[in-house]
């Protein structure tokens, strides 16, 4: 088959239409994939030295799963490798460097949160970003880092139930809740230790997504 031949004006007006077509299709494509892009939610995790491992990564592979709705991103105050008493450690970023308010703020618990809960930037932060996120978790003693900037005063919370006095400590004008496994009160999001942070995770996508959605999900990872 030979190839098209176009002469003088007829050929000019083919190729505009063709280029046209071809930028039409180009722009097209960039505009889906750019929407594919922005409209994941951001689950934004601070992170800090002798974390919990479960508290992070129980809530990461359950959010990690759902691509096509979440990203996952991992700060700290100054950014680098953070790392805990398991030996884990993952790659932050800058705290400072947060382009867009995150759709989740994640704060873990873990024995570093007795140090944190007297470093005035960690609580400075956290009272800073936590009003721009959609939703703010905690899980275990994390909850004394939110209570810490008084953000939970007047509002119910749970936390540890090993180390639930200690928490109390930190938030006094907060409505504590010593049996929940789970607590919610508005846009917070606070739960008991450890393993009770994945059951607050897939509370969260049932409150979000419907029961049958987070049911499929608890399924996929066999959590019961």
């Amino acid at each position: 088959m030979k190839p098209l031949a176009v002469h003088g004006n007829l050929g000019a007006k083919i190729l505009l239409v063709l280029a046209v077509a071809f930028g039409q299709g180009i722009f097209a494509q960039a505009t889906s994939e750019n929407q594919l892009t922005t409209h994941k939610m951001e689950i934004a995790f601070l992170m800090f030295e002798d974390y919990e491992t479960l508290d992070v990564f129980g809530p990461a592979e359950i959010f990690g799963r759902l691509t096509d709705h979440y990203r996952l991103k991992f700060y700290s105050i100054a950014g680098g490798i953070i790392s805990n008493r398991h030996g884990v450690p993952i790659m932050t970023e800058k705290l400072g460097t947060m382009n867009n308010d995150p759709y989740v703020l994640l704060i873990p618990g873990g024995m570093g949160t007795r140090r944190e809960v007297n470093n005035d930037e960690m609580i400075r932060q956290i009272k800073k970003v936590a009003p721009k996120s959609t939703f703010v978790l905690t899980v275990c003693t994390g909850s004394a880092l939110l209570a810490k900037t008084g953000l939970l005063d007047g509002k119910k919370a749970t936390s540890n139930k090993r180390a639930f006095s200690w928490v109390e400590t930190q938030g006094q004008a907060v409505s504590w809740d010593e049996r929940a496994r789970w607590q919610i009160d508005g846009n917070y999001y606070t739960s008991s230790g450890v393993s009770a942070g994945m059951d607050m995770a897939l509370g969260f996508l049932a409150d979000r997504h419907g029961l049958a959605f987070a049911k499929k999900v608890a399924k996929e990872i066999e959590y019961h």
